[in-house]
C-alpha cells in the first residue's frame, strides 16, 4: 500500500510539474500580474483537475473508451483553445503594451479550463486505470487519487507562479517583456505539439 501511494505521488508530481497549459497559465500569470493575483488560477486548477480525476474514475473515462473520437475531438478543440492563449501571449506587448491575459484567470475559469485542457485528459485517463485495482474499492481509491493530484497540482503550480514572477522582475522593461512573452507562447504551443505527439 505504501508503495503504490509513493508511486502515485511520485506519477501525480511529474504530471504537474512537467511543462503544460496550467503551467505555462500560470507563469504568465505571475509575470502579469504577480503572485497573490494568480493564487485563484492556482486553486482553480487544482480544484479543477480534482473533480476531473473523480468524474473519470467514477465513469467518464468510459465514455472515452466507449467512443474514442469523443477523446480527439475534445482534444482538438482544447489544442485550438491553447494555440489562442499561445497568440494572444506572444502579441502581448508587457506592461506598457498590455498584458497577455487582461486580467488573471479566476477560480471558476481554470476549473472549468481543465475540461478543454488536452494535458489534464490525458493525466486523467492514465492515472485512474494505473491506480485502480480489479476489484477493489473503486469509489475510496478514485478518490485517493483525487485528493493526491488536488494536493500535488498546488506547490507544483505555485512554483511555475513564482517563475513568472522572477522573470517580470529579472526582464522589466518593454522589449525584454515582449521576448518573455513570446517564449512562453512558444512553450504553450509546444506543449500543444507534444501531446499531439
Amino acid at each position: 500500500m505504501t508503495v503504490q501511494i509513493l508511486s502515485l505521488f511520485l506519477f501525480a508530481i511529474a504530471g504537474a510539474v512537467t511543462p503544460g497549459p496550467n503551467n505555462m497559465i500560470s507563469a504568465g500569470s505571475g509575470a502579469a500580474f504577480g503572485f497573490r493575483r494568480t493564487l485563484p488560477q492556482i486553486w482553480g486548477v487544482a480544484v479543477g483537475f480534482t473533480v476531473m480525476v473523480m468524474a473519470v474514475g467514477l465513469g467518464l473515462g468510459a465514455i472515452f473508451t466507449a467512443l474514442p473520437f469523443l477523446h480527439s475531438a475534445l482534444k482538438i478543440a482544447g489544442a485550438g483553445y491553447l494555440l489562442f492563449l499561445a497568440w494572444k501571449i506572444a502579441n502581448a506587448g508587457g506592461t506598457a503594451g498590455g498584458t497577455a491575459l487582461e486580467k488573471p484567470f479566476t477560480l471558476l475559469q481554470s476549473a472549468l479550463f481543465q475540461w478543454v485542457n488536452p494535458k489534464a485528459w490525458t493525466i486523467a485517463l492514465s492515472i485512474v486505470p494505473a491506480f485502480t485495482t480489479i476489484g477493489g474499492d473503486l469509489v475510496t481509491e478514485v478518490v485517493v487519487i483525487a485528493v493526491v493530484c488536488g494536493i500535488v497540482t498546488l506547490p507544483a503550480l505555485a512554483l511555475w507562479a513564482g517563475f513568472g514572477v522572477m522573470l517580470a522582475r529579472a526582464f522589466s522593461e518593454p522589449r525584454q517583456q515582449r521576448i518573455v512573452n513570446r517564449s512562453m507562447a512558444a512553450l504553450v504551443a509546444a506543449s500543444v505539439v507534444m501531446l499531439f505527439v
